[in-house]
């Protein structure tokens, strides 16, 4: 299994494309760090990655609370020196609703996980990436934190988080280059996400984009030389 040794973070991960990421990783030979708003979810997942065979760590991480957050790296450097990949998926969704309606609180929680929690997160876990030779970030951005898209039935919240998003890892890409940190982003429009546990995983999909295909991107990515820095993909909405 060509990740053999590789060790990985994922937040959000107790479900969605959190969950599959995971699985997948931990198929390839991956070691996976899990977190989820609620440890349940977290373990849960980290019990079918251990049924398949692989090594998971479940952990509790509410990525709108920055104590949270510290938690969460201190508990995984406990049990790790290093972490080749951390991937920032967690994030809140919100509905559109219309743009007064949505409860001030719902709109300030998915701003701070969306995007303070990723900032966070990576703060956090930066000193165990830079102890890695191959370390890289991988974030979920959305097709939202595209300049221009306007087609997502996401609420406003959701469009500024990513948003941010997207401002983070550009700037991150050129800092933390020179310490041979590749920062990469993905920007995919809403996609299906079968079971990775079911057949259809594997089966053939349509036109619409499979959370197996962005799966995919991530090892593609990942599997690079080291001089190969690829910062974006974009994907067509169908």
């Amino acid at each position: 299994m060509r990740l053999h040794g590789y060790r990985a973070v994922i937040t959000g991960a107790g479900r969605g494309f959190g969950r599959s990421l995971s699985i997948s990783l931990a198929r390839e030979g991956a070691e996976v760090f899990l977190s989820a708003r609620e440890f349940a979810a977290a373990e849960r997942v980290a019990e079918e990655v251990r049924h398949v065979g692989g090594r998971a760590h479940a952990f509790e991480c509410d990525l709108g609370d920055p104590d949270s957050i510290r938690e969460f790296a201190e508990a995984a450097a406990e049990v790790t020196d290093r972490i080749d990949l951390l991937v920032n998926n967690g994030a809140p969704y919100l509905d559109a609703g219309g743009f007064l309606e949505a409860d001030d609180e719902d709109i300030a929680a998915v701003i701070a996980a969306g995007a303070a929690g990723t900032v966070l997160t990576t703060k956090r876990f930066l000193p165990l990436l830079l102890a890695s030779d191959r370390p890289d970030i991988v974030t979920m951005v959305s097709g939202c934190g595209e300049y221009g898209n306007h087609r997502s039935a996401a609420h406003e919240a959701f469009y500024a988080a990513k948003s941010a998003q997207a401002g983070f890892t550009e700037v991150l890409s050129k800092r933390l280059r020179p310490k041979g940190v590749r920062v990469i982003s993905l920007y995919p429009p809403d996609f299906d996400n079968p079971d990775p546990l079911s057949p259809e995983w594997d089966a053939p999909h349509g036109e619409a984009l499979s959370a197996r295909s962005l799966v995919d991107c991530v090892l593609f990515a990942i599997g690079q030389p080291r001089d190969c820095f690829i910062k974006s993909f974009y994907f067509e909405q169908a």
